[in-house]
């Protein structure tokens, strides 16, 4: 086939609706597989400390385990698992009122999250600053700052995940207004809905391993 100039024309081709909404389901079915492989990879770290948790605890090799029975500030403690806990529960409160088409309050509900977010990483950091022993100084010790540790590297990648959510909760206000606004189903805001769903089974896992932790270090 030519064009009126005797020059070939190149078809063009376009997706079907069917094929549209079959990529957008495998995408979105892409992004719910890829939350929950990142919990199990972030799981296997966090088992490796409970498992050197409770295997040094239970050997206490010449009653080095936690002598004098040294233990982190717990009132720190607490704080930073009620606020990490607060934070998992709102957002997924947030994300129950995202589902309903209330845009606004998970972003409430996610700006205030990056805040007690921020509170908990301040808090960490705070407590290591406080502790009565050093680095090494037994089992308990060396366990208590390799969690520290780990958390705050926890909690900085929820945080990151849920503000880039955040920035792109903005953007997708504008291009829904520009479309007439309303519950329009564009497939960017699909898979934002999809990302947000990740990322607050991130953030519930991530109060999960801190009521463990909190356990472990400084109530048992």
């Amino acid at each position: 086939m030519t064009n009126p100039a005797g020059h070939p024309t190149v078809p063009i081709l376009r997706d079907t609706p069917e094929e549209v909404e079959y990529e957008l389901r495998a995408s979105e079915a892409s992004i719910w597989t890829g939350a929950r492989l990142l919990v199990g990879a972030v799981s296997f770290a966090f088992a490796s400390l409970a498992f050197a948790y409770f295997y040094l605890r239970s050997s206490d090799n010449e009653q080095l385990w936690r002598p004098h029975g040294v233990t982190a500030p717990i009132g720190l403690g607490t704080a930073i698992f009620v606020l990490t806990l607060a934070s998992g529960l709102l957002l997924i409160f947030g994300n129950l009122r995202l589902r309903q088409g209330l845009r606004l309050d998970w972003q409430v509900a996610g700006w205030t999250v990056v805040i007690a977010g921020l509170a908990v990483i301040g808090l960490q950091l705070w407590e290591l600053t406080r502790l009565s022993f050093y680095p090494g100084s037994s089992g308990y010790a060396s366990c208590f700052i390799a969690w520290a540790a780990m958390n705050i590297a926890l909690v900085l990648a929820a945080l990151y995940w849920i503000e880039t959510l955040l920035a792109r909760s903005l953007r997708l206000r504008r291009a829904l207004a520009e479309e007439g606004g309303g519950d329009i189903a564009l497939p960017a805001d699909r898979l934002f809905r999809a990302s947000a769903e990740g990322c607050t089974f991130f953030w519930g896992f991530t109060a999960l391993v801190a009521g463990l932790f909190w356990l472990f270090f400084y109530v048992i």
